[in-house]
């Protein structure tokens, strides 16, 4: 019973440290990318830092109860001891009371001549007997109501323990419940833009490999321990979870998920045929020097002036997609410069073939122009 009751609290205990870790590594992870992505996930980061607060609370509380139970356990067993030893006692004193009552009545039988004094010896003796075995019988009762009354803190422990590990799995619910609602959105995104996510993980891995490469499940002995197993599996899910959502939010920083400019704009002219002619991206109107913005992470190629682009600025991201921003006043980067989603990179413009103050915007993929817009409104649930 005292091994049950451990292991129910270890299990408990055994869980929350591995997501412990997970939850502090997943927050080392995406940190580099907070100031980015900070205003897209504040619900999502304040979900899990309520489930974490809830999550210590209740590691505390069932660390407390597994404490109690123990104690209680010990007291049942020492008060169990110390009624078997009681009851041996009992039974040896009943032993030689008998033994004594058969040798009085041999003794009284065969000597009548003995006397008054002699009877009376033996009465006495029998007497004394008659005392320590009533003694004994008391010390028998007593130990035996202590030993109820610890088997019933050992129940009432046993009790806020198992309530301990059903709210512990409710827990542990919500949890699995806010990962997946992350999951959900970076995988819609991707499977709208069709791209080669497998690839882009791949890579993703290949370059956090100096760090020990993604999150994995901790390593936990449970030496054939079910209820360990199990909160360890769990557990280990949520972390693979995790690990997934921080992959995701990676991949998707690596890609022009997001809009160039952040100021208020016009929008003049979409992507496709224009006047009998393909306009290969979008156009955006606004003030001369409107802050020019990165979608995503990436390395400028290209800085400088082009035929009818203007001022233009060439920007490769992952998986062969490149983005281009064109008629710009000023340019603010230099060609091998890398940089973040929401970098600035220069100021709208009217230079080149233009007709007015504006951004072109183009996003190719392995040198095809697509519609940025595609991956604009792909990544619409997610930023």
């Amino acid at each position: 019973m005292t091994q049950l009751g451990l292991m129910g609290g270890t299990a408990i205990l055994v869980g929350w440290a591995i997501l412990s870790g997970a939850l502090l590594a997943y927050d080392r992870i995406g940190g580099g990318k907070q100031s980015q992505t900070e205003q897209a996930q504040t619900t999502y980061e304040a979900r899990l830092e309520a489930l974490a607060d809830e999550r210590d609370a209740r590691a505390a509380e069932a660390q407390e109860a597994q404490l109690r139970f123990a104690v209680a356990l010990d007291q049942v067993a020492k008060y169990q001891a110390d009624l078997l030893t009681a009851q041996q006692e009992k039974n040896e004193l009943e032993a030689g009371l008998d033994a004594m009552q058969q040798k009085l009545g041999t003794a009284m039988a065969a000597l009548p001549e003995a006397g008054a004094a002699g009877v009376q010896e033996k009465e006495l003796a029998l007497t004394a007997l008659n005392d320590q075995l009533r003694a004994t019988a008391e010390a028998r009762d007593s130990a035996a109501k202590e030993a109820r009354l610890a088997q019933a803190e050992a129940a009432a422990a046993k009790a806020e323990q198992q309530q301990l590990i059903a709210r512990n799995d409710e827990l542990f619910t919500q949890i699995e419940d806010a990962v997946t609602a992350s999951v959900v959105p970076f995988e819609d995104m991707f499977d709208k833009l069709g791209l080669d996510t497998d690839k882009l993980l791949a890579s993703i891995d290949e370059g956090y490999a100096g760090q020990g490469g993604p999150l994995t499940p901790a390593a936990v002995s449970t030496s054939g321990n079910a209820a360990i197993s199990e909160t360890e599996a769990r557990a280990g899910e949520i972390i693979v979870s995790l690990d997934q959502v921080n992959r995701y939010r990676i991949a998707s920083d690596k890609l022009p998920l997001a809009m160039p400019l952040k100021s208020a704009f016009r929008y003049t002219s979409g992507f496709g045929a224009r006047w009998g002619r393909a306009h290969q991206g979008v156009d955006l109107a606004g003030p001369i020097g409107t802050p020019v913005l990165a979608p995503g992470d990436g390395v400028v190629t290209f800085a400088g002036r082009q035929s009818g682009y203007g001022n233009l600025i060439k920007i490769e991201h992952a998986l062969g997609t490149e983005t281009r921003y064109a008629h710009l006043s000023k340019i603010r980067v230099k060609v091998g410069q890398k940089v973040s989603r929401g970098s600035l990179i220069g100021d709208m413009g009217n230079t080149g073939r233009s007709t007015g103050p504006h951004l072109h915007y183009e996003v190719r993929v392995n040198g095809k122009a697509v519609n940025p817009m595609s991956f604009i409104k792909a990544a619409q649930n997610v930023f």
